[in-house]
């Protein structure tokens, strides 16, 4: 074998052997992409739905690859992630991050709440002293507003003229022996203020008195005092108000959130300074108006006043008892609250954490009333939950939605529009106990109403969003609407068949 020949059997390996090295760098380049969605996946047994940014969840990609909004990788995301619904925390994590679990109970419960009431004199208790005839105040007796006096307590002496004309008359008629024109005399004495013991008085010893002595009808307060002597007084003039103490009222500023638990008749203790036991009362009223600035409803409370040991303007502990019912309990540790809704984590168990949306009532000693939205022995998270709520945000999880904000659907009418609100005349809604009526819902988007005029027939979903209700979509039902086209077009293929 020449040298030529050596060469050249040399220079063939050499490019069979770069060839080769080409072909094993095409066909790994090759099946890199299949190895890369491999590994991402997990393995064969999960599948990668999406692959999104932490930071910008809601923002889905079909490939692995860098985020175009930050300087980091894409995170897949799995179906079976998916189908869990929740946020899954190792048991490593749960050690770490101190996460406790608390169970939601149902029991009977006799809620109670304590207030402070302020003692006031009873209005329903009250005697006004006025004078019947015209005259001249000659004495008052000595005393005050603010005095306490008993009943019969003589107030002032009067000089009455009209009393000396009347009786002088009375006199006349009753020597002629009509008895029908005694009668009518002696009425008019009446209506003018003389008592029958006055007029017997009259009737023995044959002598007119025009003076008399005005006493207090009944025992309590003095609360005004409106005579003096030298007075002039006008017949139906106001001469002192008296204000019974026998009873008193107690009235209470309960917080407007516990309005519902209160009911009329319901029963209440008193906590009296310098008494060992508590007096018992029971709500008489709950008043119309409310403190705009507390935020509060007034309720009263009435009760009697032996011994006059109760007094205008006293502050009482009053403790409102309610009867007791069956209540849903949750810790308020486990809630989240966001200012427009309620949250907490419920624990499956497969080891995730779903967030719940809640309908909440009254605290009750550190716990919350659930209305709707959890169950009886289910498992909340009642520390650490604002890690995961942080961690299902990222992930973009909404809550379950309980029955008061789920999405209702329905018939109607336009009656007006502005663009950001439509007045619909629509039907019943038995989710909600709704009869027909008009009300004014929100619009979630203004391009909703556009074509709509007034008297359009639709249908149209709404959901509840804070203290408004939201439509959702709008199909109009009208004549010339689509939905009404389609119906017509089925009706003329059917009957041509």
């Amino acid at each position: 074998m020449n040298k030529k020949t050596v060469l050249t059997r040399s220079v063939m390996a050499l490019a069979l052997l770069a060839l080769g090295a080409a072909a094993g760098y095409q066909l790994a380049n090759r099946k890199q992409p299949a190895a890369v969605v491999a590994a991402s996946a997990g393995g064969a047994d999960r599948k990668v739905l999406y692959w999104y940014d932490p930071m910008v969840p809601t923002q889905k990609f079909e490939q692995p690859g860098k985020s175009p909004f930050m300087d980091m990788q894409l995170v897949p995301r799995y179906a079976d992630e998916a189908q869990a619904g929740g946020v899954s925390v190792s048991p490593q994590a749960q050690q770490s991050l101190g996460l406790r679990l608390a169970t939601v109970e149902q029991r009977s419960t006799a809620s109670s709440i304590e207030v402070l009431g302020t003692v006031q004199l009873n209005e329903r208790d009250i005697s006004i002293v006025q004078a019947r005839a015209s005259g001249f105040v000659e004495r008052v007796y000595p005393l005050a507003p603010g005095d306490v006096v008993a009943a019969g307590t003589p107030l002032a002496e009067l000089l009455l003229p009209e009393w000396e004309g009347a009786q002088r008359e009375y006199l006349a008629v009753k020597a002629l022996k009509d008895e029908t024109l005694r009668q009518a005399a002696r009425q008019r004495l009446r209506l003018l203020g003389m008592t029958d013991a006055v007029i017997e008085q009259l009737e023995r010893s044959g002598a007119v008195q025009a003076k008399t002595t005005v006493r207090l009808p009944q025992a309590g307060l003095l609360a005004e005092l409106m005579v003096r002597p030298g007075m002039t007084v006008a017949a139906g003039m106001s001469l002192a108000r008296v204000n019974g103490l026998g009873t008193v009222w107690v009235e209470a500023a309960v917080p407007q959130a516990q309005g519902p638990l209160l009911r009329v008749g319901q029963p209440a203790e008193l906590l009296v300074p310098g008494e060992a036991a508590a007096r018992r009362a029971r709500i008489s009223a709950i008043l119309p108006q409310a403190s705009a600035e507390a935020r509060t409803l007034r309720v009263r409370l009435e009760l009697p006043n032996p011994g006059l040991r109760l007094r205008e303007g006293m502050s009482l502990a009053v403790r409102l008892q309610s009867a007791p019912e069956q209540l849903l309990l949750v810790p308020s540790e486990a809630v989240i609250r966001t200012g427009r809704r309620a949250l907490a984590y419920v624990a499956e168990e497969t080891g995730r954490y779903r967030p719940v949306e809640l309908e909440l009532g009254q605290e009750i000693d550190d716990q919350l009333v659930v209305r709707s939205g959890l169950q009886a022995g289910q498992q909340v998270v009642a520390s650490a939950q604002f890690l995961i709520d942080s961690e299902a945000s990222l992930r973009g999880l909404q809550p379950t939605p309980n029955a008061a904000t789920s999405s209702h659907s329905t018939n109607g009418v336009v009656e007006a529009l502005d663009g950001v609100e439509l007045s619909v005349n629509h039907e019943p809604v038995p989710a909600l106990k709704w009869p027909a009526m008009t009300m004014g819902f929100k619009l979630a988007e203004p391009a909703l109403a556009k074509g709509l005029k007034t008297g359009q027939r639709l249908r149209f979903s709404f959901m509840q969003r804070g203290d408004d209700y939201v439509i959702t979509a709008i199909e109009p039902t009208g004549p010339g609407s689509p939905a009404d086209t389609h119906a017509r077009h089925t009706a003329a293929s059917g009957a041509s068949r």
